[in-house]
């Protein structure tokens, strides 16, 4: 080989090894991403090649058109299920073995009904409601209407509107609350002349009365249990124990509530106002309606002239020659409207003693919840005593059937706790068939009996 040849030789092989090293750099240099490109999964951008205007519009528009001849088909990452309905109609996994049509069809008809359930209960509670919206929108016009009536016709001609037939058809449907208070009063009326100033002196014989018993006794040891005052007034210590107990759901007449010392006060004034009655269980409730309904002095006024009538004497002072009148009047009014369920109630020696006494003595105040007591009162007022008995015989026409199927000890349950959620609607048309005026004499026999044992 010539010295030529040998040369260009060894400059190709010299050639050769240099390219050799300047590729393996620039592979080396390619692998020296920045830090945590793979600790974190992520592979760094490849390095843009430049192109010529020209050939990158041409290769957009035959991309263009390629998408546009392909069916098009949603890229895997974009398919969300939106439905239930996806759910179960789609197909299986490919994992898993596909469905027997059979159990596909199923599953559909499945899904369907579901489906179809479902709008059927929308399509229920929204007419209910609806219905309810209705009836409420209605019961608020009646209520504007009657109290138009009530204010602009009837109030300012007490006198000769309060028996007219378009007074008494409003009074059954219940008095309208921004009206009730005055219709009370003039319903009631004041026999006793019972005042403002005659209420405010009591009060402070009340508070005089309670501060001497603490002096001259510890309250600590006090039992109320226990006491047998010869002077009744003295019974102004248990009423501080009743009063948080009156109505505790409404959450006002407790300690720290609003109506708590207009109540305590009320009942005091009371006790002091009637030494020969006193303060007895279960007059808060009473006490505490009228206060809902009117001012603390006429509630007083009121409730004074309450507990003077007949009836409400004779159960307050427990007279059990009297309370027998009136039960053997109740049971004839029984047994004239309720045939069935009186002689299924003699079978079962259920009495009328063992339920009628608290719905009379309380005049139905613990036992109906507090709109229909309002609405019975309302009916009370307009009627006499006679629809408190009426209104006993509606409870009982309203639960005969359920009655009819209990022992003894279920009657006297069921009717000591009647069901929270009677309705006064229901309550009252169950009253409206019962007849008292066959013989009204018997009530007016009983009113005469009392007032010439009174006398």
């Amino acid at each position: 080989m010539s010295i030529l040849a040998e040369n260009t030789e060894i400059k190709r092989t010299l050639h050769i090894i240099k390219q050799n090293i300047f590729s393996r750099k620039n592979k080396d240099a390619t692998d020296l991403s920045p830090p945590g490109w793979k600790l974190f999964g992520q592979v760094p951008p490849k390095p843009s090649t430049e192109k010529e205007p020209s050939q990158i519009s041409l290769e957009y528009h035959a991309k263009l058109r390629a998408n546009q001849m392909a069916p098009s088909r949603p890229k895997k990452q974009d398919v969300e299920v939106s439905s239930t309905t996806a759910l179960i109609l789609e197909n299986r996994p490919m994992n898993l073995p596909s469905k027997d049509p059979e159990e596909a069809e199923k599953h559909r008809q499945q899904y369907e009904q579901m489906v179809e359930c479902a709008r059927k209960k929308e399509q229920r509670e929204y007419k209910q409601r609806k219905k309810l919206l209705q009836n409420q929108l209605r019961q608020e016009d009646q209520l504007a209407k009657s109290s138009r009536i009530w204010n602009t016709e009837v109030l300012p001609n007490w006198d000769t509107m309060r028996n007219s037939k378009k007074a008494r058809d409003l009074w059954w449907y219940g008095l309208p609350p921004s009206v009730r208070g005055k219709v009370w009063k003039l319903a009631l009326g004041n026999e006793l002349n019972v005042t403002a100033e005659l209420y405010e002196i009591c009060i402070g014989r009340a508070e005089e009365r309670i501060k001497l018993m603490q002096d001259s006794e510890s309250m600590s040891s006090y039992d109320p249990s226990a006491e047998t005052p010869s002077n009744k007034e003295d019974s102004v210590k248990v009423i501080r124990l009743d009063v948080s107990r009156t109505f505790p759901q409404l959450c006002i007449f407790q300690k720290g509530g609003p109506y708590h010392d207009l109540l305590h006060s009320l009942l005091g004034a009371y006790a002091t106002y009637r030494p020969d009655v006193g303060y007895v269980q279960g007059m808060s409730f009473i006490a505490g309606i009228l206060l809902l309904n009117l001012e603390a002095a006429d509630a007083f006024i009121c409730f004074a002239n309450l507990l003077n009538r007949p009836c409400q004497v004779t159960f307050f002072r427990m007279d059990e020659n009297m309370m027998k009148a009136y039960y053997n009047t109740f049971e004839e009014f029984f047994k004239e409207n309720l045939p069935v369920l009186y002689e299924y109630f003699l079978k079962q020696n259920m009495t009328p003693n063992l339920y009628l006494i608290d719905w009379i003595f309380l005049m139905y105040s613990k036992s109906l919840p507090l709109d229909v007591v309002c609405r019975v009162w309302d009916v009370i007022w307009r009627d006499g005593e006679e629809f408190i008995f009426r209104t006993a015989l509606g409870i009982l026409k309203t639960y005969e059937k359920t009655l009819l199927g209990m022992d003894f000890i279920h009657i006297a349950q069921f009717l000591t706790k009647l069901p929270e959620d009677i309705s006064g609607d229901d309550l009252f048309r169950n009253i409206e068939p019962i007849k008292m005026n066959i013989d009204k004499k018997k009530f007016v026999n009983i009113l005469a009996t009392h007032k010439g044992v009174d006398s």
